[in-house]
């Protein structure tokens, strides 16, 4: 599937052309024919005979940009001079910091934040932990953990290379929940290294957030550090994902007037996302649904399944159909993809029940063109920003956090996230809601605050 130009990859051009003539049209002109599109064109000096302009640019990838920069070198009256990535100047230096919560100017704020003032609140603290909470950034901080495993789309790049990615997930965290996250790469792959890891690290944290590592570890690292720590522990790619799918059908299912119990789910991919999406859906009163994955269908009859595949076949799949995903796909009145590109055809989707809904939220490419899909089914959504219904983490995780830490929490329950999810849905009134409008904005308002207050009573509620 072609990509449509993308502020992802903007580029800006130097150019210095004559300051008479064609050529400050030219430029337009070329970049548009090279597929590029213009977003802004700025004049950075003029002299007499020369304009010095600076054209930036939004295409579709790196070699993409390649191809424009050379279509703007081929111009005759034209002299490229200088080409900036705008994500890469973006991420010069990083894209968080920390600041001190009150200035530093005489002894006497020396003395009381640090020597000999802060002995009294370490002794405070050391007579009863809790206060750590109420006296240390612990209250307001969470660790954004990865081994680096499973990045984005990209897989196993390593520690260093999902540095970038965690520092955008801890921006995100204080732009939206006003949370101080800190990135935490780590640069092993063994289980027991980092439960040991992360467990020697907690006390300054009030919340763990795994980040970004490979399924099927990423299920007991999740579970050994929930029993053993008395702070939340959340595996965005598994929960925040599952909440914002749950939110999306709930509405999804509000447009094409269907209920969630008599409807028939097919899934493809039994990853770490679409485990926790199961379960989740389940718990949220699905009762047909069928899981496929790399092998087909899973089924009680499925040879050589363990693990969560076998709590997959033990929980799914009434009917005990079998066979592969286009031969269960017919009939069906929902289709979730968190799996690989292409693997529904718009045959399948033209097979499925009328009102049908097609979630393909493979990145980048998701497992059908949406255009393709949306002719045959009543409510497309992607993993994409640039396709409407865009299923995004974002609208989850940094509320989820900002309520269980309001609330103090000390662990994370599914009831939470059941809150989570029907705030997110809630959001979108009846009077917004239709086929292309499902799931808030990420820049919605109040959908952080909602998800954050649905958190808080919620936890508090399980401590209660």
């Amino acid at each position: 599937m072609a990509s449509t130009p993308s502020v992802s990859y903007s580029i800006t051009v130097r150019l210095e052309v004559p300051a008479g003539g064609s050529a400050v049209s030219d430029l337009t002109t070329v970049v548009e024919k090279a597929g590029g599109v213009v977003t802004a064109l700025d004049v950075t000096g003029s002299h007499t005979e020369v304009l010095r302009i600076d054209l930036t640019i939004a295409t579709s990838d790196t070699d993409h940009a390649d191809r424009v920069v050379a279509a703007l070198e081929s111009i005759g009256d034209a002299d490229v001079k200088k080409v900036s990535d705008r994500t890469f100047l973006m991420h010069l230096g990083g894209v968080i910091e920390v600041a001190t919560k009150h200035p530093l100017r005489t002894r006497d704020d020396l003395s009381m934040i640090y020597t000999p003032g802060v002995a009294r609140i370490s002794e405070a603290i050391a007579r009863d932990k809790e206060d750590a909470r109420r006296l240390t950034v612990k209250r307001n901080a969470v660790a954004v953990v990865t081994d680096g495993s499973a990045v984005l789309g990209l897989g196993d790049i390593g520690p260093y290379a999902a540095l970038p990615v965690m520092e955008g997930k801890a921006a995100l965290f204080k732009t939206f929940a006003d949370i101080d996250a800190w990135p935490l790469c780590l640069d092993t792959h063994d289980v027991d290294s980092i439960v040991e890891t992360v467990a020697a690290i907690a006390p300054g944290f009030a919340g763990i957030n795994l980040e970004d590592i490979a399924a099927p570890k990423c299920f007991e690292i999740e579970n050994r550090l929930r029993a053993r720590l008395d702070i939340p522990v959340f595996h965005d790619d598994q929960h925040g994902t599952a909440i914002v799918v749950l939110a999306a059908l709930r509405n999804a299912l509000r447009v094409v007037d269907k209920d969630l119990s008599q409807v028939r789910i097919v899934m493809s991919g039994a990853g770490a996302a679409g485990t926790a999406i199961l379960k989740l859906v389940l718990e949220a009163g699905a009762e047909d649904v069928v899981v496929c994955d790399i092998d087909g269908v899973v089924h009680r009859g499925r040879p050589g399944l363990a693990g969560q595949l076998g709590w997959i076949s033990s929980h799914t799949n009434p009917r005990g159909v079998t066979g592969s995903l286009c031969d269960v796909v017919g009939g069906a009145d929902v289709f979730i993809g968190v799996s690989a590109a292409d693997v529904l055809s718009v045959h399948d989707v033209e097979s499925m029940a009328d009102g049908a809904i097609v979630f393909a939220l493979a990145n980048p490419r998701p497992e059908i063109d949406p255009a393709l899909a949306r002719a045959h089914a009543t409510v497309v959504a992607t993993g994409r920003s640039d396709y409407p219904n865009q299923i995004n983490n974002v609208l989850a995780f940094p509320g989820v956090f900002r309520g269980l830490l309001d609330a103090q929490s000390h662990g994370i329950g599914t009831d939470v996230l059941l809150a989570a999810s029907e705030a997110i849905a809630a959001t979108v009134s009846d009077d917004e809601l239709n086929a292309n409008y499902i799931i808030p904005s990420v820049f919605h308002p109040e959908v952080h605050t909602r998800v954050a207050e649905a958190v808080r009573v919620a936890a508090v509620q399980t401590a209660d």
